[in-house]
Parts: structure tokens; sequence; C-alpha cells
């Protein structure tokens, strides 16, 4: 099939016919031209025909006759193409590339704000003034040779009862008179015996307490007075504790033991668990006495009142209920919460009952008549666990949102919010005989005292999700994490001095061995806890361990800056 040639047509190529004779001669052709335009299209198609027939050859043989391809191992094609990469940026290989000095100078100005923030703005030596000029105190002809200046006084315009002007608040010191007198008045207070600090004592002790190293003090001997080194500060020796050991493991429950309480009169103790039911257990025999059912979810609070024969208890399925142990059965419901609820208490002096949830919030409720008293909220995520005390703040509540609230029960609102901490806070302690308590998150467990939350110390090395805190009179606390790890401490000086891994019950798997709560009993010698494998755990103190066959590992290092 022939189609339009792709060459252009030359004035040459044109028929004679279409040539018009327009009358005049027209000027000969020049041959030369002719010529070479004409060479130049020939040798242009039989390029192209030539390039044409290659093309159509190759194609013919591959599709005649396929090549075949040579097949390597899988070794080889990844060694060809590292070598390939390789040749590639051979040539770069040690160049690093280049800095760019914005992000350079952004980055130095970012890390001088983070790690030199608090004295970058310091100044300079340099610039420091002459030590004369600091520390020398003003004497009664220093005194007189400057100008008096005394700010505040009646003689300033700006005296109460003064009205302001634009005349006298153009004034910026006294009046002659006034100095005079005030001069006359300090002269007159000189020669007499002072009954007080005059305003020479005051100007030449000013700034006294600041000129002073507090690393350093100031120790007079004979009629001199001269700077002496303090002792760095050292971590007091801890008290000797016996080390805790397992005597007893009670199985009963269908589900996780969730929450566990002692009786006041230290008789038997309570528990709930996931199998939605709660036992009563004798605490010298370990014996069952008696089972509550009544929830319809996991039982995540329980408590008994030291005043009536009523057991409270919470649960996930939103429900609050009081139970009469003399008639075992619920008698109250106390209705309010909308999401599970996670702690309960009960205060120590009056008739409420403080419970908290996953809605964010904390609840008082009066026992007699169920009615909520307060709905205390503030927090933005999950309270985990609350806590009542006969003294201001009277509760205190721990939340997922990392802070800790100390409540004003009769105003029912926050009167301190406790932000240290870094991740959530499950579990909170009060000291039985302090006015302190505890706290714990994964990152540490933190002591604080009451009443504004002023923070103690840090009890950094239980790297876990803390679930449970408890502390004995005899300054034991004890901490109990999701893996099963338990710590004891010194409350007086944070010494981690035993550390115990609870071992999971013959038939279930390791990952069992969670500590979701633990009490003290009455008493303080006997350590119950509730945990993932279904028991309860009850451990005692060591009776035949003394001092010399478990010391105290500890060193009396320097305390480190304490950090909140």
């Amino acid at each position: 099939m022939k189609g339009p040639s792709p060459f252009p047509k030359l004035p040459c190529d044109s028929p004679v016919s279409n040539v018009t004779d327009t009358g005049a001669n027209p000027p000969p052709p020049d041959l030369n031209y002719h010529v070479q335009i004409v060479m130049i299209p020939v040798s242009v198609y039989v390029i192209y025909q030539l390039l044409r027939f290659m093309n159509c050859n190759e194609i013919y043989k591959t599709s005649v006759y396929p090549q075949e391809v040579q097949k390597h191992s899988v070794h080889t094609l990844v060694f060809r193409s590292l070598k390939r990469t390789h040749d590639m940026f051979i040539s770069e290989q040690g160049i690093p590339p280049s800095r760019d000095a914005r992000s350079d100078e952004l980055k130095r100005k970012i890390k001088i704000a983070d790690e030199y923030g608090l004295v970058k703005d310091m100044p300079k030596e340099g610039h420091r003034k002459k030590q004369t000029d600091v520390i020398q105190p003003y004497t009664d002809q220093r005194w007189r040779a400057q100008d008096p200046s005394i700010q505040g006084t009646h003689p300033y315009p700006n005296g109460p009862g003064i009205q302001l002007s634009d005349g006298t608040m153009m004034q910026s010191d006294p009046s002659q008179a006034g100095a005079m007198e005030m001069m006359l008045y300090d002269h007159s207070r000189n020669m007499e015996i002072p009954s007080g600090a005059s305003l020479n004592d005051i100007r030449q002790n000013a700034g006294a307490s600041e000129r002073v190293d507090p690393s350093s003090a100031l120790v007079t001997i004979g009629q001199q007075q001269a700077l002496v080194p303090k002792k760095a500060p050292t971590m007091p020796k801890p008290s000797w504790h016996p080390p805790w050991k397992l005597y007893r493991v009670i199985s009963g429950h269908l589900g996780w033991v969730r929450c566990i309480a002692v009786e006041p009169g230290n008789e038997w103790f309570v528990t709930g668990a996931g199998d939605r039911v709660i036992k009563i257990w004798d605490l010298a025999s370990g014996t069952l006495k008696l089972s509550l059912t009544g929830h319809v979810s996991t039982v995540r609070g329980v408590v008994v009142s030291p005043r009536q024969p009523y057991l409270f208890s919470c649960g996930e399925d939103k429900m609050v209920r009081c139970w009469d142990l003399e008639y075992n059965k619920t008698i109250r419901h106390y209705h309010g919460h909308l999401s599970a609820c996670y702690s309960i208490d009960l205060h120590p002096t009056i008739d409420v009952l403080c419970t908290c949830g996953r809605d964010g919030t904390a609840r008082v409720w009066d026992i007699r008549t169920k009615a909520c008293v307060h709905t205390l909220t503030g927090h933005n995520n999950t309270v985990a666990e609350i806590r009542c005390q006969a003294a201001e703040p009277q509760v205190i509540t721990g939340s997922h949102d990392c802070t800790i609230r100390l409540w004003d029960l009769a105003a029912g609102r926050s009167r301190v919010t406790l932000t240290n901490h870094k991740k959530s806070v499950r579990a909170l302690t009060l000291h039985p005989k302090q006015y302190t308590f505890a706290s714990a998150s994964p990152d540490n467990v933190k002591q604080w005292k009451f009443p504004d939350g002023n923070f103690i110390q840090n009890l950094s090395g239980h790297n876990a999700i803390i679930n449970a805190l408890a502390c004995n009179p005899d300054g034991v606390l004890v901490s109990g994490a999701d893996n099963g790890s338990m710590f004891m401490w010194d409350w007086r000086t944070g010494y981690n001095f035993q550390r115990v891994q609870a071992a999971a019950q013959p038939g279930s798997i390791d990952s069992e061995s969670g500590i979701f709560a633990m009490t003290f009993d009455v008493s303080g010698s006997r350590l119950l806890t509730a945990e993932a494998d279904k028991t309860i755990k009850i451990y005692k103190e060591d009776e035949s361990a003394t001092e010399e066959t478990h010391p105290i590992n500890w060193r009396p290092d320097i305390v480190k800056k304490k950090r909140y």
C-alpha cells in the first residue's frame, strides 16, 4: 500500500505543464544548485530504506528464531545488582553530603535552649561588676555623700492621700526637707542604743544571704569569720527489714482476682474477681467462708466498713453495691457512673463512699440516702485509683492522664494537681502513720507530702506497669506489677531491699503472673496479693533472718540532685 512520500517535493519535480509563461524570459537555471538538492533526499531515502530492511530483518529473526535467555541463580543476580550499585556510587563513596547551614544553626539553637536554657542568659565573666561595687557596705560617709533617694515615703507624691497630677508625677525624689528630716532621725538613732535594725544596718546587711555560697557555711573563728565548705549530702542508712517469703496460696476463684480488702477486726478478708463473684476467706486458715453473687461483670473494688456490718463493691458493670453481711444480700445500689467503676474507698470518719471509674470522674456518695453528693470532674482520662483520709485533703485520685489530684471534699473541687508523672498513675497508698502518700506509674514510684503535695523522693528501678501499692506501719512499701514482679522498699530512704517474682500457679501459663491488688493486714505482718493466676498469695516476714544473714547492701553514695 502506497502512502504519501515522507520527502518534500522539490521545485525541479514539478511537471513542465504546470509552469505558465508570464511573457518574460526567465533566467537560465543553476544546474549545480539543483544537483545538490536532488542528492540530499536521494541519500536520505537510501539510508531510510536500509534501516527499514534491517529492522524488519531483526524482528523476523526474533519472531522466527527466539534467542535463549541465560538463566542465573538468585545469588548471582543479587551480586550483579550490588556490583552495579557499587560501581554507580563508587566515585562519591568517601564524600559526605554537604551540610545545610540553616539546619545546623537551627539544631544548635534547639540544643542550647533545651540543655542550657536556665544558664545561657547569665552574666558573662568579663561583664561582672567590681567586687567593691557588689559587697561594699554603705557607711555613714557614703550615705551622706550620696543624694538620698528613699522610695515609698510620705514626702513622695505617691503617698496615701496624695492625688497624682501632671506636676506630682514628674517628681522622683523626696523633698529636701524630707531628706534632711530622715538623715537627722537616722543620726539620732545611731547615737542611742538601737532597739531594732536601723536604716544603716539594713543597708550594710542587705544581700548578705545572697552573697554567701549555699554550699559553704559561715564559721566564726576568734574575731574572724571564714567560709567552710559543707559536707556533701549523703543518703541516710536505711532501716533493716527482714525479707518476706511466700507461705500460703489460696485458690478458688475462676477468673483474675482483681481486688482485695481486709476486715478491720483482722479475722477475714474479701476478694473480687473476673468470675463476678465476691468471696470471703478466713485470714488464719485460708478457708472459704462465703460467696456473694450479684455483679454481672468483673468486680474491680471491695471495701469493708469499720462502723457498720456493710461491704461495698464496684465493678465493670457500672454498679456500686452495698452488701449487708448480716443478711448476705444487697441492700443499696448507687447509680450514676457512666462506665466501668475501677476503685472504691470509704471515708474513715464520715459516712460517705468514694468511687472512680472509666468515665473520668470520681463520685462521692451518701451511704444512707444513696445520693451523689459530689461529682469530682477534672481528669481527662480514666481515674484508676481513689483514696480517702480524715485530714485534708480528704480525697486523692490517680488517673491515666498522668496526674494526681488532691480534692477539697467540702467544696467538691480540686485543690492541687500533681503533674510530675510521665505515664499513667494506676496505684496510690497512704502511709499509716505519717502525713505522706506514694503513687506509682511505669516511670517511677514517687513519695509526696500532704497537704500541698510537696515532692519528697523518687523510688526508681521498678520498670513495669505497677498496678498496686501497699505500706505497713513499719515503713515497708511494696509495689506489685503486671509482670508478677514485687519490689520491697524502705519508706524513709527509698532503698530497695528485696525483689520477688511471683510464681504462676501450676496449670497456668507464665504470663498469668501479674499482680492486680495487694494489701497488708491490720497488724502489718501479713501481705496479701491478688493475682492473674486466679489465686491469692499470702507473704510473711522470714522469722529466721537476721542482719548478719541478710545484710543491707548499701553504700553511702552522694545524693543525686533531686528531680521531680
